[in-house]
């Protein structure tokens, strides 16, 4: 991406760059003009980036695996764009090419507030001040001459672009509001036509040695180091005070294919999950970041780099039913009053806010219960996994390895989701496997232990396998996929069933053998 942006920078430099991903296509001619119109409007010259959101094609009509992803595309990234504007998402986003470049937005500090509604006046003549990464970064004006080729590299065709670019990229001055735009009729002047001389240095920025001892990759273009480049780029650009938006068009302006089947879809959020712990642990995180990032903004990225360390909660939330129905005790000692009052106040100020949420964002209850059923699928397994990996790089100085995901199409014509049934092996099936096994055993004991009680005590089976039973339907599209094709399960899955059943079994005996007498609350052995 950093070469096609000098290279494009010597041969057209247009002032706007669209990105998506090559499993991406326009489909939508309409909707680069639409974010232009964001870019060129009264103001428009502090926006760094317009991002779509994706949309995909392929998926099976269910959306087994929340495919769609449309409640963070419908509902995390249109609530973002009432703050300092969407996340950046690697694919589907027309970016200002001077932002690119690491500069300050033009009167970066003229909002102030938890969500920048409080405007203060600037002077038009103070300097950038302080970057995103805590340096002065002023414009590329003020610079000696001797530091353009620090920061960009030896190239004088690139540096000489960069101001014209800049001044490309301004809002009509076709209004006495508006401040930092052009004339009129600016932009008429023809180009001058490409010559040798232009293209072979188009193809010397482009070589592997020319970003050496500069600033790309670090504060310059696309940043380096973490597997969500994506994420790190546009966090860069909010922090030294641009904004983005967030454009919905009628027609979906970009659509593309996804993983539809399950081990891919796995690995996927693994790679997303373990960028996301790279970024808690580096100098990325919302934690550090400069005053020019909004509160609000602040908090919606420190939950980009917390959100897999929410899989411990989850796992221990998935096994305390099991728990509960193993010891014959319910999750709570007593059930006082003051208790119930809480947890139904709690349960239905959620139920509450989640049909809000579902009702603004306009998605239909399938897909909210699929997302939901996914997040705990995903937390479980690939958050886990991606936790585990980002510590031992803290500790042990490991390296995070991923495999790019496969999204290429089913081959059998006579089916076109022929993928979705495939069943392909990874160590990330086994802590779900483990936890429906768990509650499935679980079920078990303790109905076991009610027959055969002399006072059976229904109401802790109810309260315990109710529980279970809600953990377990979670977990429905992930035991489905494992089905794969009209039931043909591979032998594997039923091996790692039976050894994980055994191992738990052998686990609770030792821990709680069973009495050799009938007992109340005991088991007949």
């Amino acid at each position: 991406m950093n070469a096609m942006v000098r290279a494009s920078a010597i041969l057209s430099n247009g002032p706007f760059m669209l990105n998506f991903d090559c499993d991406h296509y326009v489909y939508n001619c309409q909707a680069i003009r639409e974010a232009m119109c964001y870019m060129l409007d009264r103001g428009g010259d502090r926006i760094c980036y317009i991002q779509f959101p994706q949309r995909f094609e392929g998926i099976d009509p269910s959306d087994r695996y929340a495919n769609h992803n449309t409640v963070f595309f419908d509902g995390n990234m249109r609530a973002l764009d009432g703050l300092q504007g969407p996340m950046y998402v690697g694919t589907g986003c027309l970016f200002r090419r001077h932002a690119i470049y690491g500069f300050n937005p033009p009167r970066a500090t003229e909002y102030h507030g938890l969500v920048g509604q409080t405007k203060v006046p600037v002077d038009p003549n103070a300097r950038s001040g302080v970057d995103g990464d805590g340096d002065e970064l002023s414009p590329l004006t003020d610079h000696p001459d001797h530091e353009a080729p620090q920061r960009f590299g030896k190239s004088k065709l690139f540096v000489e672009s960069i101001a014209v670019s800049e001044y490309q990229g301004r809002p009509l001055q076709d209004h006495p509001s508006v401040r930092n735009g052009r004339p009129p009729g600016a932009l008429l002047m023809p180009r001058p036509p490409l010559d040798a001389a232009t293209v072979a240095e188009a193809v010397s920025v482009i070589s592997c040695w020319y970003e050496d001892t500069t600033e790309w990759g670090q504060r310059v273009g696309w940043i380096y180091g973490s597997v969500t480049e994506d994420v790190v780029t546009g966090y860069r650009m909010h922090n030294r005070g641009w904004r983005s938006v967030y454009c919905i068009t009628k027609r979906d302006a970009f659509r593309g294919t996804a993983p539809i089947n399950l081990t891919d879809r796995l690995h996927q959020v693994l790679r997303w999950a373990t960028g996301s712990v790279e970024i808690f642990f580096s100098k990325n995180n919302a934690l550090c970041a400069s005053r020019r990032l909004m509160f609000l903004q602040r908090m919606s990225y420190l939950n980009v780099g917390i959100y897999p360390f929410t899989s411990l909660f989850l796992i221990m939330y998935c096994l305390l039913p099991a728990l509960s129905l193993f010891s014959g005790q319910f999750i709570v000692a007593t059930l006082d009053p003051t208790f119930l009052c809480y947890l139904l106040l709690i349960s239905i100020t959620l139920i509450l806010l989640c049909l809000l949420e579902v009702k603004w964002s306009g998605i239909g209850l399938e897909e909210w219960w699929r997302n939901e059923q996914f997040w705990v699928i995903g937390g479980t397994s690939a958050h886990l996994a991606a936790v585990l990996q980002g510590l031992l790089k803290v500790t042990a100085g490991i390296e995070i390895s991923f495999t790019l995901t496969a999204k290429a199409a089913a081959e059998d014509d006579d089916d076109p989701y022929a993928e979705l049934y495939l069943i392909k092996w990874t160590s990330l099936f086994i802590p779900p496997l483990a936890i429906i096994g768990i509650n499935i055993i679980a079920m078990v004991v303790g109905l076991s232990r009610c027959v055969y009680a002399e006072i059976p005590q229904y109401s802790k089976l109810l309260g315990g396998g109710f529980f279970s039973f809600w953990v377990l339907a979670h977990y429905y599209p992930f035991a489905k996929g494992l089905m794969g094709r009209r039931g043909r399960t591979p032998t594997l899955v039923y091996v790692w069933a039976g050894l994980i059943s055994i191992t738990i079994s052998l686990l609770w005996i030792t821990i709680s053998p069973p009495d050799d007498n009938i007992s109340q609350g005991g088991i007949m052995v």
